[in-house]
């Protein structure tokens, strides 16, 4: 693989997948170890109004979440705080964490873990989905 010094990506433009058929959020990849050559997954996370993830932990890997749009809430070993446009939450490494969203429409958070701990294989495990309408809006600043 040619390693270029830059990438340059529009999230539009990034594969999108459910990971599992029951889950209430969509993840579109932005930058993996697959693609990229890199040791990070950056992922636009998507989550529908109510939705949520399921408390996970990464035993070796920090995860960042930046919110784009809309608003939630996380919990972090317990502990709960406020999400809203312009946060930025970091998890430490193997704490159990949960995300969801508390607005009332769709909540999009640029998510990046470092390392990637097979989080992106997991991700292109799942199901394909395209972005629609609301979300092409929504990152392109027009909602």
């Amino acid at each position: 693989m040619m390693m270029v010094p830059a990438l340059k990506r529009h999230l539009l433009d990034c594969p999108a997948w459910r990971i599992s058929p029951g889950d209430s959020n969509v993840l579109a990849i932005v930058f993996d170890p697959r693609d990229e050559g890199c040791e990070l997954v950056a992922v636009l996370e998507i989550f529908e109004v109510g939705g949520r993830t399921p408390p996970n932990h990464h035993p070796g890997a920090t995860e960042f979440f930046f919110v784009l749009h809309g608003q939630g809430r996380a919990c972090a070993n317990g502990e709960w705080t406020t999400l809203t446009r312009g946060d930025a939450l970091m998890v430490r490494r193997g704490v159990e964490h949960v995300i969801e969203n508390t607005g009332d429409d769709r909540l999009y958070c640029l998510t990046i873990m470092q390392p990637d701990e097979d989080f992106s294989q997991l991700i292109r495990a799942g199901t394909p989905v395209v972005l629609d309408e609301v979300d092409r809006r929504v990152v392109a600043g027009t909602a």
